[in-house]
């Protein structure tokens, strides 16, 4: 290689150096979430192991507009959206599904808010916890087991056990929903304790207040809005995931969906969806609302 060339390489490097550093990890994940969504669809379209050709062909097409008009009852001779007396005995499966979501989310909010700054690492082995010792390291560490156990384990896999050991009904549903989501609210009440500003913690702490008053003067008050934010947001979450743990026979709109499609009375089926919508857009609204005030 020649002074001239050896001149432009050195030139060439100086500037896609700065290029690549101006490239951010936002930008990285972009590029990175396409392609590898391009490569999700490449495998779907080309497995034949998943028959993805039978997914556009004009047999699935004509099943799924047959799917459609029974669903709107065209070949019903009396749909069940049409019955009023359909419509009240539906309400009752639609309060049983809002009251399994109430109690899911009351005892996640329980548990998580009576253990979620035991989960946080500044309070128990940080700077905040001069006396950190074996039996802090062992809270935090089986605080955080839990938290980890519950929420990687879906609501629907903690329903079917929890099926085993209570009869069918509301009770194992919220039991479930109560049980993952108590997981979720900990960690990110955890997170939000690691994420408040210590100066007025170490303050407290250095006028002599303990761990306990530092916890409940301190951290308590400056957390629990936040919490509360995250309460309320999961319990949208939680009011669409009652129809999947309903599926294994714990009551409200999701065992009489599945009951429904098992005998194909699909006119039903669209009555149960509409209730569904109306409960969803009610704790949306609702969750909203105490949202603003919890602000």
């Amino acid at each position: 290689m020649s002074l001239r060339d050896e001149v432009l390489a050195s030139q060439l490097g100086r500037g896609v150096r700065p290029a690549l550093q101006r490239i951010g990890f936002v930008q990285l994940s972009l590029v990175a979430m396409l392609l590898l969504a391009a490569l999700s669809w490449r495998t779907i379209l080309s497995s034949d192991r998943l028959q993805a050709a039978g997914l556009f062909n004009g047999e699935t097409l004509d099943r799924a507009w047959r799917f459609f008009q029974d669903l709107a009852g065209v070949h019903a001779a009396s749909p069940a959206f049409l019955r009023w007396s359909e419509w009240q005995e539906k309400a009752g499966l639609a309060v049983e599904t809002l009251a399994m979501s109430v109690m899911g989310i009351g005892i996640a909010g329980g548990v998580a808010l009576a253990l979620f700054m035991f989960g946080a690492r500044n309070i128990m082995l940080g700077q905040l916890s001069p006396y950190a010792s074996l039996p802090s390291w062992g809270l935090f560490a089986l605080t955080r087991g839990f938290f980890t156990l519950t929420r990687s384990i879906p609501e629907l896999v903690w329903a079917l056990i929890i099926v085993f050991a209570f009869s069918p009904g509301v009770l194992p549903g919220a039991i479930a929903l109560g049980i993952h989501n108590a997981g979720v609210l900990g960690r990110l009440g955890s997170e939000v304790v690691e994420g408040l500003d210590p100066r007025p913690l170490r303050a407290l702490r250095s006028s002599g207040a303990g761990r306990l008053q530092v916890l409940l003067y301190g951290v308590l008050p400056e957390a629990l809005p936040r919490f509360v934010t995250y309460l309320f947001y999961r319990w949208e979450v939680v009011i669409r995931t009652t129809v999947v743990v309903g599926f294994v026979a714990a009551g409200g709109l999701g065992t009489e969906f599945r009951l429904a499609m098992s005998h194909f009375k699909y006119t039903e089926v669209t009555l149960i969806l509409f209730w569904y919508l109306i409960i969803v857009l009610a704790v949306d609204l609702a969750a909203s609302f105490l949202r603003r005030l919890a602000d």
